[in-house]
C-alpha cells in the first residue's frame, strides 16, 4: 500500500476534550500518539497543538473524520500528494463544518474542472455569483476564521477584531 505523510493541527481545543483528540487521531493512524499542547491565547481556556503523521494514502480523511462535529474544536489536516494520490486538506470550525480540498505539492488548493464549470452555470443562471462562488471552492470563508487561531502561538500578538475602533 502507498504512504504519505502530512501534518494535524489542532488549532483550539478545549482541555476536557484533550485525551479524546489523541484517541481519535491515534486511532486513524493506527497507533497512540501523544501531542505537544501549548495554550491557545485566541481562545480562553483552550489548547492548540500540531501532530507530523505518516500514513496509508487517505489517512487524512480518517482523521478529519474522527475529529469533525466536535463543538469548540478547529483543526486542519492535510495529507502530501504521492504518484499515486492527489494532496488534501482538510479544516474544520464548528461553525462552519468541514471543508475538503484537492492539494498540490505547495499547498495551493486545485480545483477540478467540473466544480468549476458547475460554478460558472450556476452564476450564469442566476444563482451566486462567481466570485462567492470561488470562494466557497477554495476555502476562503475556513481561512478567516481561522487565521487568527494560526498566528497566535507563543510571542504572537492576537488581533481581536471586535475590539478594533
Amino acid at each position: 500500500m502507498d504512504r504519505t505523510q502530512g501534518v494535524v493541527q489542532i488549532h483550539s481545543a478545549p482541555s476536557a476534550l484533550l485525551p479524546h483528540v489523541e484517541w481519535a487521531v491515534g486511532g486513524a493512524c493506527g497507533m497512540p500518539v501523544h501531542f505537544h499542547w501549548a495554550d491557545q491565547p485566541a481562545e480562553r481556556a483552550s489548547k492548540r497543538a500540531e501532530y507530523a503523521w505518516s500514513g496509508p494514502i487517505g489517512t487524512a480523511a480518517k482523521i478529519a473524520s474522527a475529529l469533525k462535529g466536535w463543538q469548540r474544536l478547529r483543526f486542519e489536516v492535510t495529507e502530501e500528494p504521492t504518484a499515486d494520490s492527489e494532496g488534501v486538506r482538510y479544516a474544520y470550525t464548528p461553525t462552519l463544518g468541514v471543508f475538503t480540498g484537492a492539494m498540490g505539492r505547495h499547498g495551493d488548493i486545485y480545483v477540478h474542472e467540473e466544480r468549476l464549470k458547475k460554478a460558472m452555470v450556476t452564476a450564469a443562471l442566476g444563482g451566486e455569483s462567481l466570485a462567492d462562488a470561488l470562494d466557497a471552492l477554495l476555502g476562503t470563508a475556513w481561512d478567516a476564521e481561522l487565521e487568527t487561531f494560526r498566528h497566535a502561538g507563543d510571542g504572537v500578538p492576537v488581533r481581536w477584531l471586535h475590539q478594533v475602533v
